[in-house]
């Protein structure tokens, strides 16, 4: 492991994108209990500023264009991580036609919170593990979205029901 990682894994800012109930569960998680500071995990207001970006809750159609252009903003290297059932499969909201299924179809991923919410520990456990994920260089998703663009673009097209997307332009 080299200084760069090490020291990189050990100070992540992040932005929180809030799109439910998942919100509920993050106050706790920065109260002096759980205190995510002490492992580096500092909140961040813009994505510029941010090397992770936290999804809560249930993504639709329209929110997940703001996803992608806040996760584009970030500089490299940056990292997703999907909070909650609904990031994964839709949550409780599996069968609307407007929502996200699979946000790794559209961005990638590096680590997924399970649970409905999940609790402030699985939080902490989750920011460990990325921050070993980081140092160990395994947390690549940012990687493949750079050597996937075209994919990743094309789903997102898809669920934008437009020809061509680009997160860049408004």
């Amino acid at each position: 492991m080299g200084l760069f990682r090490w020291s990189q894994s050990r100070s992540l800012w992040m932005m929180h994108f809030c799109t439910g109930c998942g919100a509920v569960e993050m106050p706790p998680t920065m109260t002096s209990r759980y205190d995510m500071e002490r492992f580096g995990i500092i909140p961040m207001a813009t994505p510029r500023q941010a090397d992770i970006l936290l999804i809560t809750g249930y993504l639709t159609v329209k929110t997940l264009k703001r996803v992608v252009r806040s996760y584009e903003q970030m500089a490299d290297p940056k990292y997703v991580i999907g909070f909650g059932s609904c990031t994964i499969n839709g949550g409780m909201y599996w069968d609307s036609y407007n929502t996200v299924k699979q946000l790794d179809l559209y961005i990638p991923v590096d680590l997924y919170i399970a649970g409905c919410m999940p609790r402030p520990d699985s939080i902490i456990d989750a920011f460990v593990k990325l921050r070993e994920m980081i140092a160990k260089g395994e947390a690549n998703g940012w990687k493949r979205y750079r050597e996937n663009l075209e994919w990743y673009r094309t789903n997102q097209a898809k669920v934008f029901n437009v020809e061509k997307w680009s997160a860049i332009e408004p």
